[in-house]
């Protein structure tokens, strides 16, 4: 996983879950999030899934969520990274569907 966060803030967020086999990377100081599609030239964070493999002592880039980039209609979600969120493919199943507007998972709930 990667965050345009600073690494010691990334460190106490993963902490505080219990995230302890979950490898966590800083983009801050680097382009990683404007290589691979997951920042505009403005700034804005965009929510971007790649895979990448080890072959030997090289990376390489396998798959990106292109979804992302695909033509919706007005105020249509994006719907690039349904297949890592389970509960989206179950309410498709379901009569009402994700709802006339579904609320996306939040980083804390009250």
């Amino acid at each position: 996983m990667v965050a345009k966060s600073d690494p010691a803030r990334i460190r106490n967020f993963a902490h505080e879950r219990g995230w302890r086999h979950l490898r966590l990377l800083s983009s801050r100081n680097n382009s990683y999030n404007r290589d691979y599609h997951a920042e505009t030239p403005e700034g804005e964070q965009a929510p971007v899934l790649n895979v990448f493999t080890r072959d030997d002592d090289r990376f390489r880039h396998r798959w990106a969520t292109e979804l992302m980039f695909a033509p919706r209609e007005e105020g249509e979600e994006p719907r690039h990274v349904d297949l890592i969120w389970p509960i989206w493919n179950v309410l498709d199943m379901a009569p009402g569907g994700r709802g006339s507007e579904p609320d996306f998972p939040a980083m804390q709930y009250e």
